[in-house]
């Protein structure tokens, strides 16, 4: 029997409100920067200046990404990776973010390196409502959702590593006399901070504080001037140049302390090898991330990829060379979350997404680390292990630990 023309025009009425839902949802929501086709990323790295060894940070990412357009890009979309030289000048890095966002119109900023320039753009990119997103240091000011919600860090905080080590000598060496060795501006003082928080009312086992000036030439009077205190343990919250240093001048000493060292400043290849392996035994730091050159992961998965990678895409690159195992684990960080956005690439929904990820796996942690963020924690690692030097590398051991930093 023919149906009624009533009941044609409801039917009609229900299909074509199901396509009209059906379109609302698929529907794609973009921000500048973001099309069918293509999502512009945006980067400031010194690959000149005092910090150009970091540079290789970004040629990393730049052939992650290479990688990734090769096979199909992100959810459909090519990644067009813009990437700047600041010199690790503040002012330089100001003007070079001003170009991504306001000439290149990049969806985001991405893994911009050093505690200056990302202070000096930290405003501006808040203001401007562009994610400030996976900044390529370790000062704990980076987790401030509140404050600042288009910010986030990547890589553990400096007060996070610094009290896991506080933890470690409350437990293994209660009666130390520590000194400590520290750089005098944001990075070192932020360091310093985390231990005496997580030193707590043990804090007058610290002897001495004694800090240097980046622009010093070397801190040898410096260690002369510690070693006089008598302390048995030193800990030395110091840049890469500066490690080396004091590694080779406690040896000339004939001096035997414990002696820590930040994450940030035990690469075998510029930090270890200058000072000389046979003055770095049995120093003392932490890690988050494995080691490049260490055979250990010669049949771990996520390093056969890593190294998979490096034969293809920088196929002259030193291994040694802990910048690639950054660069890859935050590039392989950013792409997920892309995915995870889908077809909602507003900003908006960027930083949503970075503060929505639950234990991932990045190939180049260490096993047992993920990356957790939420709405109100912006610090996606804060877990690290100790490793001593011994021989021409470093050994973890112990389990992994955890830096509880609050703002």
């Amino acid at each position: 029997m023919p149906m009624p023309l009533r009941a044609i025009a409801a039917v009609s009425a229900v299909a074509l409100s199901v396509v009209l839902c059906g379109s609302a949802l698929a529907q794609k929501e973009y921000d500048i920067g973001a099309t069918d086709t293509e999502i512009k990323i945006g980067n400031i790295i010194p690959y000149s200046g005092p910090a150009s060894a970091y540079g290789m940070i970004g040629k990393t990412e730049a052939a992650y990404f290479r990688m990734i357009n090769e096979k199909g890009g992100v959810n459909g979309r090519k990644i067009s990776f813009i990437s700047y030289d600041d010199g690790y000048s503040p002012p330089k890095a100001v003007e070079q973010v001003r170009k991504l966002v306001e000439s290149d119109e990049v969806l985001l900023v991405f893994g911009p390196l050093g505690t200056p320039s990302n202070t000096a753009i930290h405003k501006y990119l808040n203001g401007k409502k562009v994610p400030q997103l996976f900044v390529a240091t370790g000062a704990t000011k980076w987790n401030d959702p509140k404050n600042f919600p288009w910010t986030m860090g990547w890589q553990p905080s400096y007060q996070s590593e610094a009290q896991i080590y506080a933890k470690w000598l409350i437990k293994e060496k209660p009666d130390a006399r520590i000194a400590v060795l520290y750089q005098n501006d944001d990075f070192g003082k932020d360091y310093l901070k985390g231990l005496k928080d997580g030193l707590g009312s043990k804090g007058a086992m610290i002897i001495v504080e004694e800090s240097y000036e980046i622009a010093e030439p070397t801190v040898d009077t410096h260690i002369v001037k510690i070693k006089a205190q008598n302390p048995d343990v030193l800990i030395s919250f110091v840049t890469p140049k500066f490690a080396a240093q004091t590694i080779r001048k406690i040896a000339e000493l004939g001096w035997k302390p414990l002696h820590m060292v930040a994450n940030v400043s035990v690469n075998v290849g510029s930090v270890m090898q200058p000072a000389g392996f046979e003055n770095g035994q049995g120093v003392l730091s932490a890690a988050y991330a494995k080691d490049g050159t260490d055979a250990q992961w010669n049949d771990d998965a996520g390093m056969k990829r890593w190294s998979a990678f490096l034969n293809k895409y920088m196929p002259d690159a030193n291994r040694s060379d802990s910048n690639h195992i950054y660069g890859y684990g935050a590039a392989q960080t950013l792409v997920k979350v892309l995915e995870m956005c889908g077809d909602d690439l507003t900003r908006a929904n960027v930083m949503k997404q970075a503060a929505s990820l639950k234990d991932f796996e990045v190939d180049t942690l260490l096993p047992g680390i993920r990356i957790n963020t939420s709405a109100t924690d912006f610090a996606p690692i804060s877990q690290l292990q100790m490793q001593r030097f011994k021989g021409e590398r470093w050994e973890r051991f112990g389990e992994t630990i955890s830096g509880d930093v609050t703002q």
